[in-house]
């Protein structure tokens, strides 16, 4: 996680006709390139773990880099905890009245919402992690963020660019 230091996590919720999926986005806050992310059913920590997992094997991360959420019961549980710690991350959770922590990854589900899922209707659970796994990539390698220069975080990093 080197060119995308100070990652940060959060989970959003999307219904389907088959029930609602959670999807935990990891994502690096100077890059906005989605780094981690994974998808369930029900909304537990084994999910935050699988995308905490993925970004740690898609980044390396060097040892003391500062995990940012939220005081969600998954990110908050021992588990999780526990994982940061084995990889050498520490955790910094929103304070009471400084939502600054997490902001930046809860706006990212903003567009998510926006532009996938109010244009959809799911029917299916399937239909919508194929969705969002194409939506991850479309965002990642195509989207202009204005905060990057109009450029994609692909681009962005590419070029070795920081904010």
């Amino acid at each position: 996680m080197s060119n995308q230091i100070k990652p940060g996590g959060d989970i959003t919720c999307i219904p389907t006709g088959e029930g609602w999926l959670y999807p935990a986005i990891i994502k690096g806050l100077c890059t906005y390139k989605r780094v981690g992310y994974a998808f369930s059913s029900a909304i537990d920590t084994v999910m935050t773990l699988e995308a905490l997992d993925m970004a740690v094997r898609r980044c390396s991360p060097p040892k003391g880099l500062i995990f940012h959420s939220e005081w969600g019961v998954q990110c908050a549980a021992f588990a999780f905890r526990e994982r940061l710690a084995f990889y050498g991350i520490r955790q910094s959770m929103s304070r009471k009245g400084d939502p600054y922590d997490n902001a930046v990854v809860e706006s990212t589900n903003r567009p998510l919402k926006k532009e996938l899922v109010y244009r959809n209707h799911y029917t299916t659970i399937e239909q919508l992690r194929h969705d969002l796994n194409d939506y991850v990539w479309w965002s990642d390698n195509r989207r202009l963020h204005s905060a990057l220069g109009y450029r994609s975080p692909k681009e962005f990093t590419e070029q070795g660019l920081v904010l």
